[in-house]
Order: structure tokens, then sequence, then C-alpha cells
């Protein structure tokens, strides 16, 4: 399944450390209506059974605003649920594995940190590459910075999109301008500010000024 550069230029990873007395559905809710162009639910710390209800609210969620969900590892779930994807990391489920767990109809990005990789991912079926952290980050804390001219190096090595991560916020976005990114996936940028519309609606604004430059 291609991958609509378009759906990567914001790319909102959830989060519950800052929901607050928000649900998870309604803070994603009004990152959507700021212009998320695509979700990413991660969950590490919830049971099957809740993460499956979440999931299913959001996927009904997403396709009200007609924006692909992808589920951070769990292929399985993402079958069962009839997400549109699924992310993988190195350390996680080989991206050829699955590749063929999940069919040829749904979205599947991999996690990138070098030319190699990206090729390797691109090899294995993958339809975007998530590439980081590319500035230093504190969602997580064994990432080491990925140089500029790297992420240079990977968008320009593969055909798929990538899509750039880590440490992503209004006082940086610009800086990734010229590197080839089709866009940017952010956690604390969008769902730890106040007015999490309004912080979406600034972030793909400058997401889009970021593409054009």
């Amino acid at each position: 399944m291609n991958c609509d550069k378009n759906d990567l230029r914001l790319y909102a990873v959830t989060d519950r450390a800052w929901l607050g007395d928000k649900t998870l559905v309604q803070q994603v809710e009004e990152s959507l209506q700021g212009g998320a162009t695509m979700i990413q639910l991660r969950e590490r710390h919830l049971d099957r059974a809740a993460f499956k209800a979440e999931a299913l609210e959001l996927k009904e969620l997403c396709r009200t605003y007609a924006v692909p969900l992808i589920i951070n590892d769990d292929v399985e779930l993402a079958l069962e649920i009839g997400a549109d994807g699924v992310h993988v990391g190195q350390e996680d489920l080989e991206a050829g594995r699955a590749r063929a767990l999940l069919g040829p109809d749904k979205l599947l990005g991999v996690s990138a940190h070098s030319v190699e990789e990206a090729l390797r991912a691109q090899a294995a079926g993958a339809d975007y590459l998530g590439a980081g952290a590319v500035f230093p980050t504190g969602t997580k804390d064994d990432v080491s910075v990925l140089p500029y001219e790297r992420l240079k190096d990977i968008c320009a090595a593969v055909d798929i999109p990538v899509v750039a991560i880590g440490g992503i916020g209004e006082h940086n976005i610009l800086q990734l301008a010229g590197s080839g990114v089709a866009g940017v996936a952010v956690v604390s940028a969008i769902y730890a500010q106040p007015d999490v519309r309004a912080a979406a609606r600034r972030l793909k604004a400058l997401a889009e000024e970021m593409v054009a430059k």
C-alpha cells in the first residue's frame, strides 16, 4: 500500500502522560481538529482489553476525519481491529515478518537510524520510514541524535517517504527544511500543550512551510 506523503505531514503519536482531565479520544480529536494527518496509538502500559477498546474508539474517530490510524508494534491488534497499519522499531518485529503478517493492503512504517536500515526496511516492504531522533528528546532516553546530513542521506537513498521524529517543536521544525522529509512525527509538541488544537494547527502550518522550502 502506498503511503501518501501528505498523510505524514503532521504525524501525532499518542501519550497518556498529559491527559489531565481529558480522555485519550478527546485529546486525539482536538489534534485532528487542529490538522493532524496521521495518528499512531502507542500504549506501553495498558492491558490488552483496555488497549483494544481504546484502539477501536480511535479507529472510528480517525475514520470520521479520514485520517489513518497506525498501531505501534502490535500487528495482531492492528489486524484484529482493522487499523490502517503498524509501525515497528528496529528492536520490534522484523519488518519483513510484519509485512508478511499484515499482507499488502496495510501501511507499514519502520524506524530507521541509518541508510543501511532504511534500505533494508524499504526492501522488506515498508511504506514509510520514521527517522530520528532528529533533536534531543525526553520521550526516549536511549536514542542518540541523528545528524541532519544523515537524515538527508536517508531521504535521498529511498523511494518511500520519510517522517522525522524526536524532539521536534515549533522552535526547531524549520531546521529540517531541505532534508527531504515528508513531515514530522510529534508527541509532546502537541499533546503536552495547554491547547492541543491550536498547537496542532501551528505545527501543521510550520510543517507545510518546512516541506515547501
